[in-house]
């Protein structure tokens, strides 16, 4: 499952070597963590959410004799959830002031 995501995404991204995929296992489904570099997001998602779709179903289809279901969430860049959380830090400076 794994390699095929993995396959999947450095296919369609300008960067192939930043995409990682994580695999964290439940108790009840498998759940698969796409990252990707920044400026390739908008590759894996696609218009409308078009490509992300096409990638669930691929995944799902190569899955579907397994017990547990697989879930692909594709993840957001670390570099803009480190923006985002210093830009709330500065609004809050600026609320304080």
């Amino acid at each position: 499952m794994e390699e095929l995501l993995t396959f999947v995404a450095k296919s369609l991204v300008d960067h192939p070597e930043q995409v990682r995929v994580q695999t964290t296992e439940g108790a009840e489904a498998v759940i698969l963590e796409l990252n990707v570099a920044e400026e390739d997001m908008g590759k894996v998602i696609g218009k409308q959410g078009r490509i992300a779709k096409a990638i669930r179903s691929v995944v799902k289809a190569a899955t579907a004799k397994n017990s547990k279901p697989v879930f692909v969430e594709i993840q957001r860049p670390v570099t803009e959830v480190l923006q985002e959380t210093e830009s709330a830090e500065d609004d809050n400076d600026a609320d304080e002031a």
